[in-house]
């Protein structure tokens, strides 16, 4: 009779009291990664992709996008204390890894010209500033984002650019933020509850808001600082967040998250096409024990008590 290790010679691991050969171990932990992986959803109920890193294939968005040439806009506002070092580290990250390779245009918002660096950018890369009006409150500033990204996407970036990206200046790039993102309505899964039921996460839940969404239903819960589609459909969040924000401050409310808090209304009445995984805006200082390894941006630690703080 044969040792039953003679499969496996000199391959002997020592598991729960029992002898393994190495070979089943790394099968075992194979399976087992996969299932982590499996725990990630990347399809939802109404059939929209959730994009992580895996779930693409590079080369081929590359090969159709190199036959169908496209400029994708970035608009970022860049307000109060938040101008100076954020707006430097963002553009600058984003002209290493925001679609590289490709024709982009920032939209660079910006409530004081004089406080705007200069910053060299690469090849294919253009900015555009602008200068938007003083809010004298920072929740008014978030609100009123959507009224300023309406306009200008009225006014010229529907004629610019083929894709359309909105996001916060406190921001850093530090991986390739890609063609896999793009879609009609993109939406960002937050990375704080993204795993959550509906039913814990911070809808609002005034029933006489008009982000109210009831206890009980919803989807997931989406991070304003990174949403985008067409200019068309970016057109459309604005301008439906823009209406309920509005219609709330005729009433005297002001929804518990802001701007976030209509753009959740929004994307529970409007499933977005495509869904970002929390590895395209991810926080460092709230990892709760998780680790993602393909980090395309992160947010950059928050100074609120300055930030807030209109000058």
């Amino acid at each position: 009779m044969s040792d039953s290790s003679s499969a496996c010679p000199n391959l002997l691991l020592k598991s729960n009291g029992k002898f393994v050969c190495l070979f089943s171990a790394i099968l075992l932990l194979s399976s087992r990664i996969s299932m982590c992986k499996s725990m990630n959803l990347t399809n939802t109920s109404w059939s929209a992709p959730i994009v992580w890193e895996g779930t693409f294939d590079e080369e081929v968005l590359e090969k159709y996008y190199a036959k169908h040439k496209i400029t994708v806009g970035l608009t970022v506002f860049a307000v109060g204390s938040e101008t100076d070092l954020d707006n430097t580290k963002f553009i600058s990250s984003a002209d290493l890894f925001f679609m590289a390779g490709h024709k982009v245009i920032i939209y660079v918002l910006i409530d004081d010209l004089s406080r705007m660096p200069w910053i060299q950018l690469s090849r294919l890369r253009t900015i555009k500033v602008f200068e938007i009006k003083r809010e004298k409150r920072w929740q008014d500033i978030s609100m009123m984002r959507m009224k300023t990204i309406s306009e200008h996407v009225v006014n010229h970036i529907q004629y610019e650019v083929d894709f359309l990206f909105c996001m916060d200046v406190d921001q850093i790039f530090i991986g390739k933020y890609g063609l896999e993102t793009l879609g009609e309505s993109v939406a960002q899964l937050h990375a704080y509850w993204y795993k959550e039921d509906p039913k814990e996460v911070p809808y609002e839940r005034n029933e006489s808001s008009e982000a109210y969404i009831p206890i009980g239903m919803g989807d997931f819960y989406y991070h304003a600082a990174v949403f985008g589609g067409t200019p068309i459909h970016v057109l459309d969040i604005a301008r439906e967040c823009l209406k309920g924000i509005m219609n709330d401050k005729k009433n005297s409310i002001e929804a518990v998250w802001h701007d976030e808090s209509h753009l959740n209304k929004y994307f529970f009445l409007h499933k977005p096409t495509k869904l970002l995984s929390p590895e395209y805006c991810w926080d460092y200082g709230r990892m709760n024990g998780l680790y993602y390894p393909n980090i395309k941006l992160y947010w950059a630690v928050k100074d609120y008590k300055n930030l807030r703080v209109i000058t």
